[in-house]
């Protein structure tokens, strides 16, 4: 004889939600028999044992229909599975079941203002809870929760009472977004900070930005981010592509078992990598702009040095010129190679050019009807000519700074001009929102 139980779980990424529709074959809810196998369909990252793990079964158990649909409830409830179905069958007087679960997507664990700890140790303890723990958790759920808990658990371990909060944040520095676990109201500064390349200390232009993270609250992101601004384009300038910066470490002197100091000192390691020089870019995809004119807005020269500033420039100016010509929607795919060899860098561009939109209709609010007329008159693109992003955009710059040039001597009140384009690809339109506030 078989029963079969089926029940399905769903997690929203940032709101908990768990609903379960189970179907049963007609049996008493308080039937039980003991459990013989537990099975796991679906899991890409976790592994069955992993998974079986955390539903609290154990063979040789009395299990009946709630025991199973409270070890799917668990499952939801740790964040990591977005779906969870389960079916089981009966035979020989056992249970057999298995769970077809949908992982959640995970985001990296980001570690700001605990400078106690490396991201190593923290990541220890918390896989002293979490033993499967690699450096990334789901962006909500009781897995979340168990790993700031082992962090607190650790700081408290010190001697230090902190409020620990855990935030989902954009990355600031790559694509996607992080965890960041930060201990709220801490009164740490960053003293100073040093660099692993003596040339990059005596560096001017880094001189001039130096205040602008020294005698600041201590957090990583704040160091991550003035790395990445300040501190990269200086060496991607001189064509240093695969300059390594970082991690940024803390460096005291003096007993280690002493209360650390308010003010800490920063040490960044450098390792600069080869001057790399420009070989060359192919181009596929491309039909509006020739080869000769994109390598052209690109910027750089073969054999000079590889500016990876002015690339990033280049790649910017290419997209303008598809805007100007109305591919609004044109995308890059630069996929690069490294010569570690010869030290040359080139590139393969892939081109999507998308579909050439014209000017539709542009919509107003926020504005007196003699403001729409000033700015009807003023608006520089025909009805159902092509849309010029370059002339939008410098529309946009008189509105929010030279408002004069398009009203004139028109009293207007407003203080930002919030602007969306809202494209129809089907038709190859795109209208313009304006909202004057």
């Amino acid at each position: 004889m078989f029963r079969t139980l089926r029940a399905t779980l769903c997690a929203c990424p940032f709101l908990l939600l768990a609903s379960v529709v189970p179907t049963f074959a007609q049996t008493p809810d308080a039937a039980t028999a003991p459990l013989r196998e537990v099975h796991v369909e679906g899991a890409k990252i976790l592994t069955e044992a992993q998974v079986v793990s955390l539903t609290g079964l154990q063979s040789g158990l009395q299990v009946g229909k709630n025991n199973l649909q409270t070890a799917a409830d668990l499952l939801v409830q740790t964040g990591l599975f977005s779906k969870v179905n389960f079916s089981f069958q009966t035979r020989n007087g056992g249970v057999v079941v298995t769970y077809h679960v949908e992982e959640s997507p995970r985001v990296p664990v980001y570690f700001d203002n605990i400078p106690w700890y490396s991201d190593s140790e923290l990541g220890d303890a918390i896989r002293k809870t979490i033993p499967f723990f690699d450096g990334t958790l789901p962006e909500a759920g009781a897995a979340v929760e168990q790993a700031a808990a082992a962090v607190k658990d650790l700081l408290s371990s010190r001697g230090l009472q902190a409020s620990l909060a855990h935030t989902v944040l954009a990355n600031p520095i790559g694509e996607g977004n992080v965890q960041e676990f930060q201990i709220e109201g801490a009164a740490l500064q960053i003293s100073k900070l040093e660099f692993g390349d003596p040339a990059l200390n005596e560096s001017k232009a880094l001189q001039q930005h130096l205040s602008e993270i020294q005698g600041k609250a201590y957090s990583r992101m704040a160091i991550d981010l003035f790395l990445t601004e300040a501190v990269r384009p200086i060496y991607l300038q001189q064509g240093y592509l695969r300059v390594k910066l970082g991690p940024p470490e803390v460096r005291l002197t003096g007993n280690p078992n002493q209360k650390l100091p308010d003010r800490i000192p920063i040490y960044v390691p450098i390792v600069p990598g080869p001057v790399f020089r420009w070989k060359g870019v192919k181009w596929t995809g491309n039909s509006v702009i020739s080869e000769f004119t994109l390598t052209k807005l690109l910027g750089e020269k073969t054999g000079d040095v590889a500016n990876g500033m002015q690339l990033e420039e280049g790649w910017d100016r290419i997209r303008e010129e598809y805007g100007h010509l109305g591919y609004l929607e044109a995308k890059l795919d630069p996929v690069i190679t490294y010569d570690d060899q010869a030290h040359t860098v080139s590139y393969a561009v892939s081109v999507q050019e998308g579909v050439q939109f014209h000017f539709g209709k542009m919509v107003l609010t926020g504005l007196s009807l003699a403001g729409e007329r000033k700015l009807y008159a003023a608006w520089p693109i025909a009805t159902t000519n092509v849309f010029d992003k370059t002339k939008f955009e410098e529309l946009l710059l008189k509105l929010q700074s030279h408002h004069e040039q398009v009203f004139g001597e028109l009293p207007v009140h407003y203080e930002t001009v919030g602007h969306f384009l809202q494209t129809d690809p089907a038709k190859g339109t795109v209208d313009v929102l304006l909202d004057f506030k």
